[in-house]
């Protein structure tokens, strides 16, 4: 590398261009769910709710629309559980918490717990079906499994080569979507456990989403390929990230959810920005930076979850801090 590269190399890192550092608009309120940050978080379908697991207390389930915390989660009595990952039905009838080998049901009307089972292998992902019926997850056994999770026991098994750890359910649980560390994302049909489409991706695969139409997917590597694809043909349809040249971002898209009408992805990054897609043109519509707890210094947000209200968007840091964006 020539000397004037090097320097104009080492400015962009500087400037966090290469490195895709949060910018954009700031939110329009935050509100603080965990004082010393979390381990993950979800937004429920229609952004009334999060489900949190923090440093300090655990797992808690909040009204967003209130900002208040409606039930605390733990997994064991006198004991704040390490809640590695979390997820909503879609219906919103159910939530769901897991640690690294256990995972537990909980009912949305009442706070109590509807089931509590050991996972077959170290959970790393999780998504859930209608009712709270069903478990999809992401484990370190190089598999997937359709998990009963009111009954117990393995429903389906889905194969992969390398540790699972972004795993996404339709709505209608027919079928699933999973991306693994072997760069691979896969298109499965449930009820048949047919493997209906594979993607190789540039690195592991961090971040899946499926649209509540069934037809499109979104799918993200590490600092690489972040891709919206047909599920009926397997094709890429867009490329939101290009890295063909010095100038392109290395992005690493950590949540993702699509709007209900299938037409618009949100997306947030382990940089702490939030982006608004078109689905069907792949133009950048919007972007937001969510809140640091400090303004300046070498402190990084990364964004656990993304949200669709009424006429806004939601975030979730992994600094436990709520965003509404606008």
């Amino acid at each position: 590398m020539g000397n004037s590269v090097r320097v104009l190399a080492t400015a962009l890192l500087s400037a966090g261009l290469l490195s895709g550092c949060g910018s954009g608009d700031a939110p329009s309120k935050t509100f603080e769910y965990a004082q010393k940050g979390a381990y993950s978080a979800e937004i429920s379908p229609t952004g009334k709710f999060t489900v949190l697991g923090s440093f300090n207390h655990g797992g808690s389930l909040w009204n967003d629309l209130q900002q208040e915390r409606l039930y605390n989660w733990n997994h064991a009595n006198g004991e704040y559980t390490i809640i590695a990952a979390t997820a909503f039905a879609p219906d919103e009838t159910y939530a769901a918490t897991a640690n690294q080998q256990d995972l537990v049901l909980w009912s949305l009307q009442d706070g109590r717990p509807a089931g509590f089972w050991r996972s077959p292998a170290e959970i790393l992902g999780m998504d859930l079906s209608p009712n709270g019926d069903y478990a999809l997850l992401g484990l370190a056994d190089h598999t997937a499994v359709y998990f009963d999770i009111k009954n117990g026991g393995v429903k389906r098994t889905l194969g992969h080569q390398a540790r699972v750890k972004a795993v996404d359910l339709s709505e209608d649980a027919q079928f699933a979507l999973t991306g693994s560390d072997a760069w691979k994302t896969k298109f499965w049909n449930v009820e048949t456990n047919e493997l209906l489409h594979t993607i190789e991706l540039g690195n592991v695969v961090d971040t899946v989403a499926l649209a509540p139409n069934n037809e499109k997917a979104f799918s993200s590597a590490s600092l690489d390929d972040a891709i919206i694809w047909n599920t009926k043909t397997g094709k890429v349809i867009h490329a939101l990230t290009d890295n063909r040249d010095l100038f392109a971002r290395r992005v690493t898209y950590t949540a993702a959810e699509f709007s209900t009408d299938s037409q618009r992805l949100l997306t947030g990054t382990n940089s702490g920005t939030v982006q608004l897609w078109n689905v069907a043109t792949g133009e950048q519509l919007r972007e937001w930076a969510i809140k640091k707890r400090d303004a300046y210094g070498p402190n990084s947000t990364a964004v656990y979850a993304v949200g669709f209200g009424q006429g806004k968007y939601y975030a979730v840091g992994s600094n436990g801090i709520f965003n509404e964006l606008k």
